[in-house]
């Protein structure tokens, strides 16, 4: 799954997927043609670089978000985006963190991200976009039927890469069963469920950014997935080759952390077995 930079991003995509009453307060803000910066988190963090405003503590509401966007201050929200703690304040992170921005919201916007681990949007008045920041990464917001066509043209792609799975997955069972695996069968099943996983992943991110509008992508995936995950740890579990210090878990996280272009190479999934990558056409016994 995903872990680090993309993990917080995905988290903090989650606050402003529709649906959400952060979301709502947003396109609020959209729509009267303002702009806003504001940061999910009032930890002690983010109160050092807090300078100017006033204290409110207030539940949060879009109506209310939209009210305190018209002052030119940042607003700074409870972590869970439920209450409203802070309006009109200056933001003060250090000017020596870089930024690639250009308006003064932005980059205060992408240097405050950069410096704490909390979420901070922004709302563009003159581009009417809302853009997400988190670490070193910056999310735009796209419409949602747009948003919709991607995730479904991902489905298509992960529906025909499954097939092949299922092909390969079949292909592999038979030869267990007449003792004829080789390291090409093994390496290739890994390969294709490794992809599968990786496009799921994707669409997973499409669903938690498109909200409510998302359920019936879930579904689809939640369908197409069923069972992969358990079949790849089980086809890995049956052919790695077991070390006091390599585990089953440690070969799965190296999988995991193929690039594109090693997954594409056959022995260079072979290496992630600890198996000789030399000849693929080597007979393997599985444990199971």
């Amino acid at each position: 799954m995903l872990s680090g930079p993309s993990a917080a991003l995905i988290d903090a995509l989650a606050h402003v997927a529709p649906g959400q009453p952060l979301r709502e307060g947003l396109d609020r803000i959209l729509q009267a043609n303002m702009g806003a910066l504001v940061v999910v988190g009032d930890g002690p963090e983010v109160l050092e670089i807090c300078s100017g405003g006033f204290l409110l503590d207030a539940e949060f509401t879009p109506q209310r978000l939209s009210e305190l966007a018209k002052m030119d201050g940042a607003i700074i929200l409870a972590p869970d985006a439920t209450r409203i703690a802070r309006a009109n304040v200056h933001l003060l992170p250090r000017s020596n963190v870089p930024t690639s921005e250009t308006g003064t919201r932005h980059r205060t916007a992408e240097r405050v991200a950069r410096s704490i681990d909390v979420p901070v949007i922004s709302v563009s008045e003159d581009l009417s976009v809302i853009a997400v920041y988190r670490h070193d990464l910056k999310h735009p917001l796209e419409a949602i039927p747009r948003l919709l066509s991607r995730a479904n043209q991902a489905l298509q792609t992960l529906e025909r890469y499954k097939n092949r799975l299922d092909g390969v997955s079949g292909s592999l069972s038979a030869l267990e069963v007449e003792d004829l695996v080789t390291m090409r069968d093994v390496v290739t099943v890994l390969q294709r469920a490794e992809m599968v996983r990786r496009i799921a992943e994707e669409i997973h991110g499409y669903i938690v950014e498109l909200g409510t509008d998302g359920r019936l992508i879930m579904l689809q995936l939640e369908e197409l997935m069923g069972g992969v995950e358990d079949d790849r740890r089980l086809v890995l579990k049956d052919y790695f080759h077991q070390e006091s210090a390599w585990h089953l878990d440690q070969a799965m996280g190296a999988l995991a952390g193929l690039s594109t272009e090693d997954l594409l190479d056959l022995k260079s999934v072979a290496s992630v077995l600890h198996l000789p990558t030399d000849e693929l056409e080597t007979s393997l016994q599985p444990r199971g």
